[in-house]
């Protein structure tokens, strides 16, 4: 039910309107001036505001404008019985969606209603379209370490191609992040780019969800579907977990390469498809050959180009970006005012081992968000983060304030491993 807020002098006044309003099935609140009226808005959110001019201890012009500020998205309608045209004029040019003098005549006021809470419905609607649209671009890649200012650099180089690329490194690294970017950079950024987890889909049911199924070809098979490669035609189709593939998906997936046909499960037509492959895998696929488990052949026609993204422990130096960019996209989907990361906190954060990659310094962003205050300091870092944890971080915490050029400390770091290892202690 819509709301609306009556802000009026008269009661007489707010109590007709409130009448006619009510029977109109909508949901109405009243204030006897703007003051009152300013505090409503502050607590609760109304679809359109009905507002007098001529008030006690606020008129309507000055508070016209307040609500312009505190809700500006909100429709006013202005009403006065003792204005001009040229006070009209005036209130339109501040904000106001239109003025109706007094007594107002009831069909307009009504009309004007609806107009103004049409306008209130596009404008939240053009907001979340916006939002989609803005959670579905893609994500620029975070970080200048020399690491990840190589892989910007490769994808520059091979995103205008149709060059076949295999991505590696471990879980929550960001792989998808740099196959969507290659794909966004590419010349097939205007079809679509389909992902498909493959570690994610049962080995009997991988084919169908690739290549799609003919009506009857197996028990379930109901009616036809159409599969990932063809639904990528055109565009790109990024093989995510490639390395949990079964070795029947994978001949096929072969196949597709070397002759840009597929044919779906049942089926016995040859479907031509257009399609860009990017792969990736958290596992070591040369390994997997030697113990029979992926295709070699396949291994050769995926990498064309290889991509590594390393883990976040090997590029601490883009945890101050990272911690900014997360900040900032954390705090716009809440809706709240970015916090402050002291120079202590994101000193530790730095010292985290970090197991679950960018994925983890994201999830753990949105907790400091959530559990701290206007600045996140180091105690909350401590507390919130690793609370079981916190010699360990104080020793590289210790380190960092030693080495302050990660070079200098990872030397360091294999000059004591070295000088451990020589020493028997290891063998023990």
């Amino acid at each position: 039910m819509a709301k609306i807020l009556i802000v009026d002098d008269e009661p007489s006044i707010r109590k007709t309107l409130r009448e006619i309003l009510e029977f109109e099935k909508f949901d109405v609140s009243e204030s006897p001036d703007g003051l009152d009226a300013l505090v409503k808005l502050k607590q609760d959110k109304y679809d359109v505001v009905i507002m007098d001019i001529k008030m006690p201890k606020m008129d309507g012009m000055e508070a016209l404008d307040r609500v312009q500020l505190l809700v500006p998205d909100t429709p006013v309608i202005m009403i006065s019985g003792h204005a001009n045209i040229d006070t009209a004029v005036d209130a339109v040019k501040k904000g106001a969606f239109d003025f109706i003098a007094k007594p107002p005549d009831l069909n307009r006021l009504l009309i004007t209603v609806r107009n103004a809470m049409d306008k209130s419905s596009l404008i939240t609607e053009t907001k979340v379209l916006k939002s989609r649209v803005s959670r579905t671009k893609t994500q620029e890649i975070i970080g200048d370490s020399k690491a990840i200012s190589g892989i910007k650099e490769t994808i520059d180089r091979v995103a205008p191609t149709d060059a076949r690329v295999l991505i590696t490194g471990g879980n929550g690294t960001g792989k998808e992040l740099v196959a969507r970017w290659m794909h966004a950079k590419s010349g097939r950024n205007g079809a679509p780019i389909i992902e498909v987890n493959c570690a994610a889909i049962p080995s009997e049911l991988i084919e169908s969800e690739l290549f799609g199924h003919e009506k009857g070809s197996f028990t379930s098979a109901h009616k036809q579907r159409i599969g990932k490669f063809e639904q990528a035609n055109g565009g790109t189709i990024f093989l995510d977990e490639i390395g949990d593939m079964s070795m029947s998906a994978q001949a096929k997936v072969l196949r597709a390469l070397q002759e840009s046909r597929i044919t779906r499960v049942g089926g016995e037509k040859e479907i031509k498809v257009d399609v860009r492959v990017i792969a990736a895998t958290n596992k070591d696929l040369r390994a997997e050959i030697a113990m029979g488990r992926f295709r070699e052949d396949l291994y050769h026609r995926l990498a064309v180009i290889i991509i590594h993204v390393p883990p976040l422990n090997e590029r601490r130096d883009d945890i101050p970006m990272l911690v900014t960019h997360f900040n900032a996209l954390v705090c716009g989907e809440y809706g709240v005012p970015e916090k402050q990361f002291s120079p202590e906190a994101i000193k530790t954060l730095q010292a985290v081992n970090w197991t679950g990659n960018i994925r983890e310094l994201r999830n753990v962003v949105e907790r400091l968000i959530i559990l701290s205050g206007d600045t996140v300091t180091e105690k909350e870092v401590m507390n919130y983060v690793i609370p079981s944890s916190g010699s360990m971080v104080s020793e590289f915490k210790h380190l960092f304030d030693r080495f302050p050029n990660l070079d200098e400390l990872q030397r360091f770091i294999g000059e004591e491993y070295q000088a451990y290892k020589a020493s028997g202690v290891a063998k023990n």
